[in-house]
């Protein structure tokens, strides 16, 4: 069974697959929805009691849109989905509140409503009106589009969620691999996205990591620390033991471990231990704070 590597953000995408795993997730999840027609926004329906935390205070963190209407009336219900339908397209860019005006006409006068539908932008706590009466899907489109592009929001040319870049297969196909522990796959797939594009940093770290976790699968990490313990001259078992931390996210233990064995070693014995150690980097990001610090101490351990 492969090793986990626990430390948050590293190897990006080789061993910690969390939040790329749920961004492939939700990426398929969209495509499903779009597939089978689903496009239905949560509405935060709204009251006069919960006009200032649902809209007011909500604004502060994500734009709201702010629907007043009469849901019984069959001229807006079209509007009233349409708006849905932007809502859901936008992913969390941007929040809707519906109030229904007829069954809390408090609100509808303070809101000053003079026809419905009647739009209203509410951002960083101020309310401000956008337009009355409802208006066709594209025309809508279009000024929601120049709203937020007004506030920086920047939505995909359709007006959807902010354009992303697929996946690439081989990336998709790696991190699964790596997630049922087939790391001869993963490798493979690694080593397809770096042939596509040499400086991809993803596919780098990634198939470092994979050797990384072929190294220490079959290790017994507390056998190792303490035969290494032991034996602080065994290089072999220093570099097992450096391979044993970075897998159990004891990253600086590991580079500190490395960079003392090359400070008392000389010639083709300390170019070993530099060299694996350079490999280790390999599987964090170059501005990986560890990293860079390793790096000033392999510095002056060299020179």
């Amino acid at each position: 069974m492969a090793a986990e590597f626990t430390r948050p953000g590293s190897l990006y995408g080789a061993v910690d697959l969390g939040a790329r795993k749920q961004a492939l997730e939700a990426q398929a999840r969209r495509e499903a929805a779009a597939s089978s027609g689903a496009g239905s926004a949560d509405v935060i329906e709204v009251t006069s009691a919960t006009f200032n935390s649902d809209v007011v205070e909500r604004s502060l963190s994500v734009p709201v849109i702010v629907e007043a209407t009469v849901r019984r009336a069959e001229q807006v219900q079209q509007f009233s989905g349409v708006l849905e339908k932007l809502a859901a397209e936008a992913a969390g860019a941007w929040a809707l509140a519906r109030v229904d005006v007829e069954a809390d006409p408090q609100l509808g006068q303070a809101l000053r409503i003079r026809a419905v539908p009647t739009v209203y932008l509410a951002f960083q706590g101020q309310l401000m009106p956008l337009f009355e009466g409802p208006l066709p899907e594209a025309q809508l489109r279009q000024a929601l589009t120049q709203v937020f592009e007004q506030l920086g929001v920047r939505l995909a040319p359709g007006g959807g969620q902010p354009a992303e870049p697929p996946a690439d297969p081989d990336l998709i196909a790696a991190e699964q691999a790596v997630e049922k522990g087939d790391l001869d796959a993963a490798a493979a797939a690694y080593e397809r996205l770096l042939a596509k594009s040499p400086s991809d940093e993803n596919a780098k770290i990634g198939l470092a990591g994979v050797g990384l976790l072929r190294r220490t699968q079959d290790l017994d990490p507390a056998d190792v620390l303490r035969r290494a313990e032991e034996s602080p001259d065994d290089l072999d078992l220093q570099i097992q033991a450096a391979d044993v931390e970075m897998v159990s996210g004891k990253i600086d233990e590991a580079f500190d471990r490395l960079v003392a064995a090359v400070r008392r070693t000389r010639g083709a014995d300390r170019d070993k231990v530099r060299v694996h150690l350079l490999g280790l980097f390999d599987t964090l990001p170059v501005g990986d704070a560890s990293v860079s610090r390793a790096r000033r101490a392999l510095s002056s351990a060299l020179f």
